[in-house]
């Protein structure tokens, strides 16, 4: 078993290469953290709730002798709704077109059922290579952390297949960060840049604006609506008569639910729930697109919206 320490030496390599990795996992095993400690901006929502992510972020990990398209997936888990299912056509169509996969495993959980069941899907991929990545190491002891890293061995070997590496890291401490984006560059292809010097990620502004504000949304709503948030931006304008130097960017955008009586979780009393809602999601998209933005939020109820075919397609899933 090579588990990979801050002292492991690799040989210098002179080629470029540039490919896909994707990070798979139970839902809230960290992944979307360490997407965005890779890459070093905030290209992946997170949230101390499960399922966070629906769409397949990419960010863009740029070096000198390497690029690194970390393509971010879904929990993969049990479906129980038509939501469900999508997501998880998702994560396995998403795998069979990387390079590399990234097992997640957080370091403070004994390894489960639903880890089981994704192992096993990753034992029928059989080219690809497979890094288990031991997450949230900050969490845990040396002790608890070497028995991690030997049931996650015995774990491959159990089904048949062995691990590329094993890797622990804290994308919240930023350690062995550096050390794991080193260990997946040499799995990629030999290739030139596949994006321009400078992009974080290929999503269009209008879906990383619609996250943000999702985030937002989910942040005080801890348990009353986990999954029932949906976000469209129907339209981003730059203001017309401003003058050049202090530009403004209309964002009007619809937050969705599913039933009425959610509605007044999401708005609060008076409203305050709302514009605080507003207020921190502005500056975060300010901080994306890089100008000011005016933001119209409208609170929505679409029935049941997780079941009914038609409305996750209108809702962009």
């Amino acid at each position: 078993m090579s588990v990979r320490t801050p002292s492991s030496e690799e040989p210098a390599e002179t080629v470029h290469r540039a490919g896909f990795a994707c990070f798979v996992g139970r839902p809230n095993a960290g992944k979307s953290t360490l997407t965005n400690a890779l890459v070093g901006q905030k290209v992946a929502i997170t949230s101390n709730r499960p399922q966070t992510t629906r769409h397949t972020v990419r960010g863009i990990v740029h070096r000198p002798d390497a690029q690194l398209i970390l393509v971010d997936t879904p929990g993969l888990h049990k479906p129980r709704t038509l939501l469900g299912e999508r997501l998880n056509d998702v994560v396995r169509a998403t795998w069979a077109e990387v390079d590399v996969i990234g097992f997640c495993l957080p370091a403070d959980q004994k390894l489960g059922p639903g880890d089981r069941f994704i192992a096993k899907e990753l034992a029928g991929i059989r080219k690809t290579p497979k890094v288990a990545i031991v997450t949230k190491t900050d969490l845990v002891d040396s002790k608890a952390l070497a028995e991690q890293l030997i049931a996650i061995d015995q774990l491959g070997k159990e089904l048949g297949f062995e691990w590329a590496e094993i890797v622990p890291v804290s994308a919240v401490g930023d350690k062995q960060v550096e050390l794991l984006a080193d260990l997946l560059v040499p799995l990629l292809p030999e290739g030139p840049a596949l994006y321009p010097e400078g992009d974080l990620t290929d999503e269009p502004e209008q879906v990383m604006v619609a996250e943000l504000i999702r985030e937002a949304a989910l942040e005080g709503v801890r348990d009353e609506l986990p999954h029932s948030i949906a976000v469209v931006v129907e339209e981003m304008l730059p203001r017309e008569d401003r003058p050049a130097d202090r530009p403004l960017l209309d964002i009007h955008a619809n937050v969705y639910i599913e039933r009425p009586s959610q509605k007044g979780i999401i708005i609060g009393p008076k409203g305050k729930r709302l514009k605080d809602v507003g207020i921190k999601s502005r500056k975060q998209i300010e901080a994306l697109l890089g100008t000011p933005v005016f933001l119209d939020l409208h609170v929505k109820v679409a029935k049941d919206w997780q079941r009914d075919p038609k409305q996750l397609r209108r809702l962009g899933f």
